[in-house]
């Protein structure tokens, strides 16, 4: 990337520009077919890695399980963000002719990272590790929003990132709060939580199924627009994104079923103290918005309305032009 970077700065340089780095600067630049190509995937492949967008994805699980809960925090709610960013900020607008060409094959691997990440979250055993691989699924839905090049698609994949970081960083957060008190993140070493943590279930239950995509909660807003977007696209797409949905459903419930219900069979689960009035804040903030995004979602998509069409209008605009 930092490549190609030098590179755009010597293109801009070579046809008037003024030497800066300024992003709108670089908006519109006549560069060839054959570069555009070259100087967009040196671009993708860096923000790929970064969302982590499959076949590029396998650090992140790793990553997660190996982290302490608050980079694990920082990770999901801020960091992967930098990707899916680049590409809406970067990759569409600085080459359009090379992102429509690459559209397809970005949207069918999205595809593939929606389902094969909610496969993988399906058969594991370890929470933290289950929710990882639920993030490679949620982020193939913001990048099939991205590239589907529709106002729906776009505005559902900025919410999404939103979204992500929010019930995702939630569920770390709760995972966290559970390896303290028991020193363990396998499903199996729970059951009858909710028993002994009357106070922690609800907030669990929410995020859960915010993470679902439940109608009145944030998710669904997010997945809703980018399936809305497909669909508008490809149907054929939108059915395959649509059951990474159904899948998350399977997982996050049978999850949440293994470590808050069941009888209460193991003795030293019975001493678990509820969750700490400092915690009580954290989740209480956190499922505050998870809940204002459900229910007005129109507070935050008017503000990515100017941004979202200024840059689809550029990509339109420019998408076919051959200098």
């Amino acid at each position: 990337m930092l490549v190609a970077i030098i590179t755009l700065y010597k293109i801009n340089i070579g046809q008037g520009g003024e030497p800066t780095f300024e992003i709108s600067k670089y908006y519109g630049l006549s560069i060839e077919p054959g570069a555009q190509i070259w100087l967009f995937l040196a671009f993708a492949v860096a923000f790929a890695i970064k969302v982590p967008m499959f076949p590029f994805h396998t650090w992140l699980p790793d990553a997660h399980v190996e982290a302490p809960t608050a980079g694990s925090v920082l990770l999901a709610g801020v960091l992967l963000k930098m990707g899916t960013y680049g590409f809406v900020r970067f990759c569409i607008p600085m080459f359009p002719y090379a992102a429509k060409e690459f559209s397809v094959v970005i949207i069918i691997l999205a595809i593939i990272g929606i389902i094969y990440g909610a496969l993988m979250a399906l058969v594991q055993v370890d929470i933290k590790r289950l929710v990882a691989y639920s993030s490679v699924s949620h982020l193939g839905f913001v990048m099939l929003g991205i590239f589907v090049f529709n106002i729906q698609g776009m505005e559902g994949a900025i919410l999404q990132m939103i979204n992500h970081g929010l019930s995702t960083g939630a569920l770390f957060l709760i995972v966290g709060m559970l390896y303290e008190r028991k020193h363990t993140r396998m499903m199996d070493d729970y059951g009858g939580v909710a028993k002994v943590m009357p106070l922690f279930f609800p907030f669990f239950m929410i995020v859960t199924l915010s993470s679902i995509g439940l109608p009145l909660l944030n998710g669904f807003v997010g997945e809703f627009l980018i399936l809305a977007g497909t669909f508008k696209t490809n149907y054929i797409y939108a059915a395959f994104a649509a059951t990474g949905i159904i899948l998350s459903a399977y997982y996050m419930l049978k999850m949440f079923k293994k470590v808050m219900f069941g009888p209460l069979d193991k003795k030293e689960n019975e001493a678990l103290p509820d969750i700490t009035n400092r915690e009580l804040g954290i989740l209480i903030a956190i499922v505050a918005l998870i809940i204002l995004i459900g229910v007005y979602p129109n507070m935050f998509l008017r503000s990515m309305d100017a941004t979202s069409n200024n840059i689809l209008e550029i990509f339109f605009t420019n998408k076919s032009i051959i200098p």
